[in-house]
Protein backbone atom coordinates (compact mmCIF):
# COMPACT_ATOMS: atom_id res chain seq x y z
CA UNK A 1 0.00 0.00 0.00
CA UNK A 2 1.49 3.28 -0.76
CA UNK A 3 2.37 6.04 1.45
CA UNK A 4 -0.08 8.59 1.46
CA UNK A 5 2.81 11.36 1.95
CA UNK A 6 5.03 9.96 -0.65
CA UNK A 7 2.48 12.12 -2.89
CA UNK A 8 2.46 15.25 -1.14
CA UNK A 9 4.66 18.57 -0.49
CA UNK A 10 3.47 19.68 2.23
CA UNK A 11 6.38 21.68 4.26
CA UNK A 12 8.51 22.03 0.74
CA UNK A 13 9.75 25.27 -0.22
CA UNK A 14 10.57 25.31 -4.57
CA UNK A 15 12.41 27.82 -6.99
CA UNK A 16 10.87 27.87 -10.02
CA UNK A 17 12.41 30.45 -12.60
CA UNK A 18 10.16 31.14 -15.56
CA UNK A 19 7.09 30.65 -13.56
CA UNK A 20 4.94 32.98 -15.03
CA UNK A 21 4.04 31.39 -18.30
CA UNK A 22 3.02 27.95 -20.05
CA UNK A 23 5.09 25.40 -18.62
CA UNK A 24 6.88 27.63 -16.21
CA UNK A 25 3.18 28.88 -14.87
CA UNK A 26 1.52 25.38 -14.27
CA UNK A 27 4.54 23.96 -12.37
CA UNK A 28 3.88 26.83 -10.29
CA UNK A 29 0.51 25.43 -9.84
CA UNK A 30 1.17 21.76 -9.79
CA UNK A 31 3.37 22.37 -6.74
CA UNK A 32 1.46 24.79 -5.13
CA UNK A 33 -1.76 22.43 -4.98
CA UNK A 34 0.31 19.21 -3.48
CA UNK A 35 1.50 21.99 -0.52
CA UNK A 36 4.54 23.53 -1.31
CA UNK A 37 5.59 27.19 -0.92
CA UNK A 38 6.80 28.28 -4.17
CA UNK A 39 9.23 31.16 -4.98
CA UNK A 40 8.45 32.54 -8.67
CA UNK A 41 11.16 34.23 -10.95
CA UNK A 42 10.55 36.02 -13.99
CA UNK A 43 12.06 38.93 -16.18
CA UNK A 44 8.54 40.64 -16.56
CA UNK A 45 7.97 42.53 -12.77
CA UNK A 46 4.28 43.70 -13.42
CA UNK A 47 3.49 39.90 -14.78
CA UNK A 48 5.08 38.09 -11.73
CA UNK A 49 3.88 40.89 -9.06
CA UNK A 50 -0.13 40.01 -10.53
CA UNK A 51 0.78 36.25 -10.29
CA UNK A 52 2.20 36.62 -6.54
CA UNK A 53 -1.15 38.83 -5.91
CA UNK A 54 -3.53 36.06 -7.08
CA UNK A 55 -1.97 33.41 -5.68
CA UNK A 56 -1.46 34.85 -2.32
CA UNK A 57 -5.58 35.92 -2.51
CA UNK A 58 -6.30 32.48 -2.98
CA UNK A 59 -4.75 31.42 -0.16
CA UNK A 60 -1.14 30.26 -1.14
CA UNK A 61 2.24 30.90 0.48
CA UNK A 62 4.24 32.31 -2.59
CA UNK A 63 7.56 34.49 -2.62
CA UNK A 64 9.00 36.11 -5.90
CA UNK A 65 11.83 38.01 -7.45
CA UNK A 66 11.67 39.95 -10.93
CA UNK A 67 14.97 38.67 -12.75
CA UNK A 68 16.40 37.95 -15.83
CA UNK A 69 18.40 34.20 -15.38
CA UNK A 70 20.54 34.89 -18.59
CA UNK A 71 22.20 37.80 -16.99
CA UNK A 72 25.14 37.72 -14.96
CA UNK A 73 25.31 37.26 -11.16
CA UNK A 74 21.30 36.20 -11.26
CA UNK A 75 22.07 33.28 -9.87
CA UNK A 76 23.68 34.93 -6.74
CA UNK A 77 21.13 37.77 -6.50
CA UNK A 78 17.94 34.63 -6.87
CA UNK A 79 19.73 33.31 -4.21
CA UNK A 80 20.12 36.05 -2.00
CA UNK A 81 16.74 36.89 -1.45
CA UNK A 82 15.63 33.10 -0.89
CA UNK A 83 18.30 33.11 1.63
CA UNK A 84 16.60 35.73 3.33
CA UNK A 85 13.16 35.26 2.95
CA UNK A 86 13.44 31.99 3.54
CA UNK A 87 16.81 30.62 4.82
CA UNK A 88 15.90 26.86 3.43
CA UNK A 89 14.93 25.64 -0.14
CA UNK A 90 14.03 21.86 -0.91
CA UNK A 91 13.48 21.91 -4.87
CA UNK A 92 14.98 24.08 -7.65
CA UNK A 93 12.98 23.53 -11.18
CA UNK A 94 14.92 25.50 -13.68
CA UNK A 95 12.72 25.88 -16.34
CA UNK A 96 13.52 29.22 -18.17
CA UNK A 97 14.93 29.30 -21.47
CA UNK A 98 14.23 30.55 -25.18
CA UNK A 99 15.04 29.83 -28.81
CA UNK A 100 15.67 31.32 -31.88
CA UNK A 101 15.08 29.26 -34.90
CA UNK A 102 17.66 29.44 -37.75
CA UNK A 103 20.01 27.74 -39.83
CA UNK A 104 23.20 27.27 -37.51
CA UNK A 105 25.52 29.10 -39.82
CA UNK A 106 23.01 32.07 -39.67
CA UNK A 107 23.51 32.50 -35.76
CA UNK A 108 25.84 35.58 -34.54
CA UNK A 109 27.84 35.64 -31.56
CA UNK A 110 25.81 37.27 -29.69
CA UNK A 111 22.83 35.28 -30.17
CA UNK A 112 24.85 31.87 -29.65
CA UNK A 113 25.66 33.42 -26.07
CA UNK A 114 22.48 35.01 -25.79
CA UNK A 115 20.66 31.15 -25.66
CA UNK A 116 23.43 29.77 -23.82
CA UNK A 117 22.83 31.69 -21.12
CA UNK A 118 19.55 31.69 -20.80
CA UNK A 119 19.01 27.79 -21.21
CA UNK A 120 22.06 26.36 -19.99
CA UNK A 121 24.85 28.16 -17.77
CA UNK A 122 21.40 29.70 -15.68
CA UNK A 123 20.95 26.46 -14.69
CA UNK A 124 24.23 25.26 -14.05
CA UNK A 125 24.97 28.83 -12.08
CA UNK A 126 21.56 28.56 -9.93
CA UNK A 127 22.77 24.93 -9.07
CA UNK A 128 25.97 26.11 -8.12
CA UNK A 129 24.48 28.83 -5.72
CA UNK A 130 21.18 26.96 -4.44
CA UNK A 131 23.86 23.84 -3.66
CA UNK A 132 24.23 25.22 0.32
CA UNK A 133 20.86 25.43 0.84
CA UNK A 134 20.19 21.89 -0.86
CA UNK A 135 22.75 20.32 0.76
CA UNK A 136 21.49 21.26 4.39
CA UNK A 137 17.44 19.75 3.49
CA UNK A 138 19.22 16.50 1.80
CA UNK A 139 21.05 15.76 4.98
CA UNK A 140 18.14 16.27 7.01
CA UNK A 141 16.05 14.18 4.89
CA UNK A 142 17.97 12.46 2.35
CA UNK A 143 16.62 12.07 -1.09
CA UNK A 144 14.26 15.21 0.08
CA UNK A 145 16.15 17.75 -2.06
CA UNK A 146 15.52 18.15 -5.91
CA UNK A 147 16.31 19.84 -8.97
CA UNK A 148 14.57 19.45 -11.73
CA UNK A 149 15.78 20.50 -15.22
CA UNK A 150 13.21 21.29 -17.99
CA UNK A 151 14.79 20.53 -21.17
CA UNK A 152 13.45 19.09 -24.36
CA UNK A 153 13.20 16.19 -27.04
CA UNK A 154 15.81 18.20 -28.66
CA UNK A 155 18.47 17.31 -26.66
CA UNK A 156 18.26 13.21 -27.84
CA UNK A 157 17.53 14.03 -31.12
CA UNK A 158 17.67 16.42 -34.20
CA UNK A 159 14.56 19.22 -33.91
CA UNK A 160 13.99 21.95 -36.41
CA UNK A 161 14.11 23.73 -33.46
CA UNK A 162 18.12 24.87 -34.54
CA UNK A 163 21.28 23.61 -33.69
CA UNK A 164 22.12 25.65 -30.39
CA UNK A 165 19.13 24.99 -28.91
CA UNK A 166 19.50 21.28 -29.03
CA UNK A 167 23.23 21.72 -27.67
CA UNK A 168 21.78 23.53 -24.75
CA UNK A 169 18.98 20.83 -23.38
CA UNK A 170 21.59 18.17 -24.11
CA UNK A 171 24.24 19.38 -21.72
CA UNK A 172 21.24 19.98 -19.16
CA UNK A 173 20.69 16.04 -19.44
CA UNK A 174 24.50 15.24 -19.38
CA UNK A 175 24.31 17.89 -16.40
CA UNK A 176 21.35 15.85 -14.69
CA UNK A 177 23.67 13.19 -14.84
CA UNK A 178 26.55 14.18 -13.23
CA UNK A 179 24.79 16.41 -10.45
CA UNK A 180 22.99 13.40 -10.17
CA UNK A 181 25.95 10.96 -8.98
CA UNK A 182 27.82 14.06 -7.18
CA UNK A 183 26.10 15.31 -5.10
CA UNK A 184 23.75 11.63 -4.13
CA UNK A 185 25.96 11.61 -1.48
CA UNK A 186 24.49 15.10 0.12
CA UNK A 187 20.70 13.61 -0.08
CA UNK A 188 19.92 15.75 -3.55
CA UNK A 189 18.35 14.30 -6.92
CA UNK A 190 18.90 15.63 -9.98
CA UNK A 191 16.81 15.07 -12.84
CA UNK A 192 15.85 16.59 -16.39
CA UNK A 193 12.30 16.54 -18.10
CA UNK A 194 12.41 16.45 -21.71
CA UNK A 195 9.08 17.60 -23.54
CA UNK A 196 8.40 17.30 -27.49
CA UNK A 197 5.66 19.91 -28.92
CA UNK A 198 3.79 21.72 -25.91
CA UNK A 199 1.14 24.32 -26.04
CA UNK A 200 2.96 27.48 -24.84
CA UNK A 201 4.22 30.92 -26.06
CA UNK A 202 7.49 29.51 -26.78
CA UNK A 203 5.80 26.97 -29.42
CA UNK A 204 3.01 29.23 -30.47
CA UNK A 205 5.03 30.37 -33.84
CA UNK A 206 5.31 26.98 -34.93
CA UNK A 207 2.00 25.61 -33.81
CA UNK A 208 0.36 28.14 -36.03
CA UNK A 209 1.55 27.51 -38.34
CA UNK A 210 -0.67 24.86 -40.80
CA UNK A 211 2.13 23.05 -42.26
CA UNK A 212 4.35 22.44 -39.77
CA UNK A 213 1.93 21.86 -37.13
CA UNK A 214 1.10 18.64 -39.50
CA UNK A 215 4.26 17.93 -39.76
CA UNK A 216 4.50 17.68 -35.73
CA UNK A 217 1.46 15.43 -34.98
CA UNK A 218 2.61 13.06 -38.42
CA UNK A 219 5.55 12.73 -35.93
CA UNK A 220 3.86 12.12 -32.66
CA UNK A 221 2.28 8.25 -31.88
CA UNK A 222 -0.30 10.32 -29.70
CA UNK A 223 -1.89 12.48 -32.51
CA UNK A 224 -1.58 15.15 -30.45
CA UNK A 225 1.00 17.97 -28.54
CA UNK A 226 1.34 18.35 -25.00
CA UNK A 227 -0.60 20.30 -22.70
CA UNK A 228 2.03 22.74 -19.99
CA UNK A 229 -0.11 20.25 -17.13
CA UNK A 230 0.86 16.84 -17.93
CA UNK A 231 4.86 18.57 -18.31
CA UNK A 232 4.04 20.41 -14.82
CA UNK A 233 2.81 17.11 -13.35
CA UNK A 234 5.77 14.92 -14.49
CA UNK A 235 8.50 17.73 -12.68
CA UNK A 236 6.06 17.50 -9.74
CA UNK A 237 6.41 14.06 -9.65
CA UNK A 238 10.21 13.74 -9.94
CA UNK A 239 10.00 16.59 -6.83
CA UNK A 240 8.30 14.30 -5.08
CA UNK A 241 9.31 11.55 -2.12
CA UNK A 242 7.48 9.00 -4.27
CA UNK A 243 10.15 9.83 -6.83
CA UNK A 244 12.77 9.39 -4.12
CA UNK A 245 15.05 6.39 -5.97
CA UNK A 246 15.14 8.37 -9.04
CA UNK A 247 18.21 10.55 -10.03
CA UNK A 248 20.97 11.54 -12.63
CA UNK A 249 17.62 10.86 -15.52
CA UNK A 250 16.18 12.05 -18.57
CA UNK A 251 12.65 11.48 -18.22
CA UNK A 252 10.88 12.37 -22.13
CA UNK A 253 7.52 13.77 -22.32
CA UNK A 254 6.55 13.57 -25.85
CA UNK A 255 3.24 11.44 -26.61
CA UNK A 256 5.98 8.28 -28.10
CA UNK A 257 8.12 10.74 -30.74
CA UNK A 258 11.17 9.74 -29.92
CA UNK A 259 10.37 5.51 -29.63
CA UNK A 260 8.46 5.74 -33.03
CA UNK A 261 10.83 4.35 -35.94
CA UNK A 262 9.93 4.19 -39.16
Amino acid sequence: MLNLPLWQLTGYRALVTGATKGIGEAIVDQLLSLGAEVFLVARDNALLQEKLENYRQGGFAVEGLAEDVGRPGAAARIMEEVTARWGSLDLLVSNAGTNIRKPTVEYSTDEFDFLLNTNLKSGYELCRAAYPLLKTSGGQQPGKAAIVFVSSVSGFTHTSSGSIYGMTKAALHQLAKNLGVEWAPDGIRVNAVAPWYVHTPLAEPVLNNPEKRAAILGRTPMGRTGQPEEIAATVAFLCMPAAGYITAQSLAVDGGMLAWGM
